[in-house]
């Protein structure tokens, strides 16, 4: 029987198409001639070229048609705001203790009534929570703060623990949203001058309040209602999200305070700026609450 032998390149022609066999016969040292000219066909002309891409374009479209294509892995924040609490009424509702199952929720109230808060969270609970909830907040204006890794005590830790409740939490956050925190709250208002060296060595302003709603006390959401309005211009309101109740009050207390024309600002916007690490800030109403 005779065996028919057909050469490799021919092979390659029919089964790899066009631009593969070209590429082989070239890395193979043998010729390949253009195509011959069209007789009349005009000449190719530089206008005729694409236009260039543009990169962060294309990486964009890309990122719309293929879920799996890599993103910017951190959130992009809204500018800035300039709001100037000595003449506009401003108080800053913050939440602590999360995030939990009841943030989403606060968060769609929060948008809808176009208000910002600050949120000092737990990195204990964002390692559970995972980034969506933190990157959203950063998408949405909101302000996030260190409330430690575990709501521990820091006057009763050591140095090295204090050091490793806020490092920790500074770590994972600044992993999910590409930012590190300015602020904290010491859990159950405990602070003291070793307290305050940490922060001053993170870099952490330490944030009290002036209006506390005792809500994690009192699961009502029309006490936490009255005692959240019962505010004054540069009051900081002392809430938890990880309370049903409290998430419930949020719509109530944001209409009411809002007909007594009120504006809801972040604990940065409401002191004009960067605050001092270490120093103790309570609201511009009153002495801090424990």
């Amino acid at each position: 029987m005779r065996l028919w032998t057909v050469p490799l390149a021919l092979l390659l022609l029919g089964v790899g198409g066009c631009a593969a066999p070209v590429a082989h016969l070239r890395s193979e040292g043998t010729q390949v001639s253009a195509a011959p000219a069209v007789p009349g066909a005009p000449a190719p002309s530089a206008a005729r070229r694409p236009p260039p891409i543009d990169p962060a374009e294309l990486a964009a479209k890309l990122a719309a048609i293929q879920p799996q294509w890599p993103r910017s892995r951190y959130p992009v924040a809204p500018a800035a705001r300039h709001i100037n609490c000595r003449r506009v009424k401003c108080v800053a509702l913050t939440y602590d203790d999360g995030p939990g199952g009841y943030t989403g929720q606060l968060l769609d109230i929060l948008a809808r009534h176009h208000a910002r808060a600050t949120f000092f969270v737990l990195g204990q609970k964002v390692a559970e929570d995972g980034p969506h909830t933190l990157r959203r907040m950063v998408t949405e204006g909101h302000e996030i703060g260190n409330h430690t890794w575990s709501h521990a005590q820091l006057t009763a830790l050591s140095d090295a623990g204090i050091r490793g409740e806020l490092g920790r939490t500074q770590g994972i956050v600044h992993h999910v949203t590409g930012r590190w925190m300015t602020l904290m709250r010491p859990p159950y208002g405990a602070t003291n001058k070793r307290v305050a060296a940490v922060a001053h060595r993170k870099g952490l302003a330490q944030i009290l309040w002036d209006v506390d709603t005792m809500d994690w006390r009192d699961r009502d959401s029309l006490i936490v209602t009255q005692r959240a309005t019962s505010v004054t211009p540069g009051s900081v309101v002392l809430m938890h999200d990880i309370h049903s109740t409290t998430v419930e009050a949020a719509a109530q207390v944001l209409d009411l305070l809002a007909l007594r024309g009120y504006t809801f600002v972040t604990l940065s916007e409401l002191y004009g700026g960067p605050l001092i690490p270490g120093r103790v800030y309570a609201g511009e109403a009153g002495p801090a609450g424990r």
